[in-house]
């Protein structure tokens, strides 16, 4: 079986040949890909609504208050997802330098923002409204559209260090460099290693990388200890053991309510967790009412979800038509997955406390619409269909 640097390799060679039809099996996968995440849209409403009422009859005096957002959410992100799936994905090609550079203003204007004391706190949104829009969502997808343009346009000198690698870091460590001074260390870190990995799997030379890790670690390791509260989760995460009297109270209550669930669950509306004991229960802790009201049946059931989530855009991936199509999915389907693996990991105390959403599950508006937008572009890429226009060297077509 060939590995997936090979496949890439295979598919680099072929980016000038004429467009061809998908094969059945990208076909099968991008509708399975719909139907995956349609199921984790509808288990989100459901969680969401059995998990926030009673936060929200406090803070709202409306149990129904997060159901409603939730239900707008998710047809609006469905809508998102037929939208692009309908779109040619290579017009992000064209725009990606803007996308990423936009971002990066973004990103720049809320530290600005925060230095001359207009933003208090962590600056990561922008309100739009009744709602907030938080501008690292949007720079992840940016660097993934603008990192497949690069590695697909590098491809021919792509170990080089001064015309590829050195160009790729520069905007990787600018980026995430802006996120985690917000602060969001988590989203930066999740950010960098989407970054490394679409990198690493560009054909970017692994000495490189490993060298840039040298420095990289240490620094990395001295910015998580820089705050008291990520280094009392780190202390907890590492230092708790199994003695329940150490352990962060989040990751108790979470433990906790995966234990009450057993294999079957409690049932719907059951848990016992969800109100007063564990905070956050409809957002980075999502996963635990699902074990709870699930079982282990119910939280396997959701992990499975998600792997076939991951196989779905491998597939894509591996039979897109071309190199800025392979990259785009690659770097969609890792970071949805991503963001999963890391959501469920801290539930399990498997990771320290992370306040990473469980893409399509967990509350909110801005994560759910643009992982929708990954989704409808990955269904662009598996379904698109133009036997006779071939791709050109600057990302257009004839």
């Amino acid at each position: 079986m060939k590995d997936w640097k090979g496949v890439l390799e295979e598919g680099a060679s072929a980016e000038l040949r004429p467009q061809r039809q998908p094969s059945a099996g990208n076909s099968f996968a991008g509708k399975l890909l719909l139907l995956i995440v349609v199921l984790l849209m509808c288990i989100g409403i459901l969680v969401v609504y059995s998990s926030g009422a009673g936060w929200a009859e406090m803070k709202f005096s409306n149990p129904e208050y997060f159901l409603w957002r939730q239900i707008v959410f998710t047809v609006l992100g469905l809508g998102v997802v037929f939208f692009f799936s309908s779109l040619d994905y290579r017009v992000f090609r064209k725009v990606s330098k803007m996308l990423l550079f936009a971002s990066i203003g973004l990103l720049a204007a809320l530290l600005f923002l925060k230095f001359i004391g207009v933003i208090e706190g962590a600056a990561r949104w922008i309100p739009l409204g009744p709602v907030s829009f938080q501008v690292s969502d949007f720079a992840k997808y940016a660097l993934i559209f603008h990192f497949a343009r690069l590695i697909t346009d590098k491809k021919d000198y792509i170990k080089s260090l001064n015309q590829s690698y050195y160009p790729l870091l520069t905007l990787l460590l600018t980026v995430v460099s802006l996120i985690a001074f917000a602060p969001n260390f988590s989203t930066a870190s999740l950010v960098a290693l989407i970054g490394f990995t679409m990198m690493f799997l560009g054909g970017v030379s692994l000495k490189h990388l490993l060298v840039t890790a040298i420095p990289l670690v240490p620094a990395v390791a001295v910015f998580a200890v820089s705050q008291p509260y990520r280094v009392a989760r780190l202390v907890s995460f590492f230092f708790g053991g199994s003695d329940e009297q150490h352990l962060s109270y989040q990751v108790r209550q979470a433990l906790i309510g995966l234990g009450n669930g057993g294999l079957f669950g409690l049932g719907i509306g059951a848990s016992k967790q969800r109100e007063l004991f564990l905070p956050l229960s409809y957002n980075d802790f999502v996963f635990v009412v699902i074990g709870e009201e699930f079982g282990f049946v119910g939280a396997v059931g959701v992990m499975l979800l998600f792997a076939a989530f991951f196989i779905c855009g491998l597939v894509i991936a591996k039979h897109a038509a071309d190199g800025f199509g392979r990259f785009v999915a690659l770097g969609i389907t890792v970071a949805i997955v991503l963001y999963a693996f890391i959501n469920m990991a801290v539930a399990c105390n498997l990771l320290p406390t992370t306040g990473v959403p469980l893409p399509f599950i967990s509350y909110g508006g801005t994560a759910l619409l643009f992982n929708s937008l990954g989704v409808g572009i990955l269904i662009s890429i598996a379904r698109y269909r133009d036997a006779g226009r071939e791709t050109v060297p600057d990302g257009g077509v004839q």
